[in-house]
């Protein structure tokens, strides 16, 4: 039986005007990629989505509300299964001054650079969106992912 390795939580975030906020990595010796916000569950994080809440304020300064967890991806290591619980949420807030944590002390890291694109299937094609098993994902519910989401509809109803 695999052991579990590592636990993990990542955020699919839309802000209020339905466009994605995703992190840009820049890294020497490789070409630009994209990456949802979130990181491993510390003994600490009292569940998965507080590991999930404690990771966007950490590489976003963000605050998000309605969170739900759309889909878990597993994927098996040498070493163990990485199980990487993934959410759709709304980010509320950001304060990029706020982030914290070793990705913004260690330039050895490259750089994390926080991006807001529109919320479309071609801004999906455009990227190289990372793990593959997420892009994929993304690709086939953006949508409905954005739905869940999404603030109350204004229009009235045709009968």
């Amino acid at each position: 039986m695999p052991k579990i390795i590592k636990q993990k939580a990542r955020a699919i975030l839309f802000d209020r005007q339905q466009r994605l906020v995703l992190i840009k990595r820049t890294r020497p010796g490789r070409a630009p990629y994209w990456v949802t916000a979130g990181g491993g569950v510390e003994p600490e994080d009292a569940s998965v989505e507080a590991a999930l809440h404690r990771e966007v304020f950490e590489e976003l300064g963000g605050h998000i509300d309605r969170v739900r967890k759309v889909v878990v991806i597993t994927d098996e290591l040498p070493e163990g299964t990485l199980i990487q619980h993934v959410f759709v949420a709304r980010l509320t807030a950001m304060d990029p001054s706020s982030r914290t944590g070793p990705e913004f002390s260690d330039p050895t890291r490259g750089t994390y650079e926080t991006v807001v694109l529109p919320g479309t299937d071609e801004t999906l094609k455009g990227i190289s969106l990372l793990p593959d098993s997420l892009a994929r994902f993304l690709e086939d519910n953006l949508g409905d992912l954005g739905d869940l989401v999404a603030g109350p509809r204004t229009e009235t109803p045709r009968a």
